[in-house]
C-alpha cells in the first residue's frame, strides 16, 4: 500500500501513457491500411508497414516509461546508445542481411517498380527476365515466362540495372489516351 500512496503520480503517468499508446498504435495501423487500401497497395507490404511502426511505438513507450520512472536522461541515453553498438556491429557482420533489409524498405516506400511488372535485370553473369510476384524484407519473388519461380535479394535488385519491360498492348494504350 505505501508503494502505491509513494508512487502515485507516476502509476497515473504509465497508465496515461499505456492508453496513449493502445490507441497511437490503433490509429496508425487503421490510418496505413486505409492509405494502402486507396492506393491498392499489397496487404504483405500494409503489414509490413504497420510492423515496423508498432516496433518504433514500443520503443518509444519504454523510453516514455523509463522517463517517468526517474531514469536519468544520461542512463537511459547510454543503454540505447550500448544497444544500438551492439546491434551495429552484430549486423555489420551480417552486412547482407542489413543491405537486404534497407533495400526492402527503400523498394517498399520509394516505389521504382511495383507487382504485376515485367521487369528485366541486366546481369551479365545471370540475365533475368520475369513478372514480379511480391516484393517482401529481404527478397523479391520473381517468375519467368516459363514459370520458374525466382527470389532475388532485394541488395541485388538496387545494385543492378532493371528496365520495366512494357507489353505492345500497355504501349498502344498510352499512344491512344
Amino acid at each position: 500500500m505505501f508503494f502505491i500512496e509513494t508512487h502515485f503520480q507516476e502509476e497515473i503517468a504509465s497508465l496515461i501513457l499505456v492508453i496513449l499508446t493502445l490507441l497511437l498504435r490503433v490509429i496508425v495501423s487503421k490510418a496505413v491500411k486505409r492509405y494502402a487500401k486507396t492506393s491498392h497497395i499489397l496487404e504483405h507490404r500494409t503489414n509490413l508497414v504497420v510492423k515496423y511502426t508498432s516496433i518504433f511505438i514500443s520503443v518509444l513507450f519504454i523510453l516514455a516509461l523509463s522517463i517517468i520512472w526517474g531514469v536519468e536522461t544520461k542512463d537511459v541515453i547510454v543503454t540505447v546508445s550500448s544497444v544500438i553498438t551492439v546491434i551495429g556491429v552484430a549486423l555489420f557482420a551480417q552486412w547482407s542481411i542489413l543491405s537486404n533489409i534497407t533495400s526492402g524498405i527503400i523498394l517498399l516506400f520509394s516505389f521504382p517498380f511495383k507487382i504485376g511488372d515485367n521487369i528485366q535485370i541486366h546481369d551479365k553473369d545471370f540475365p533475368i527476365e520475369a513478372e514480379i510476384l511480391d516484393i517482401r524484407a529481404f527478397h523479391t519473388l520473381l517468375i519467368s515466362s516459363d514459370g520458374v519461380e525466382i527470389s532475388y535479394p532485394n541488395n541485388l535488385l538496387m545494385q543492378k540495372g532493371v528496365s520495366i519491360i512494357k507489353h505492345p498492348r500497355e504501349e498502344a494504350k498510352e499512344f491512344v489516351d
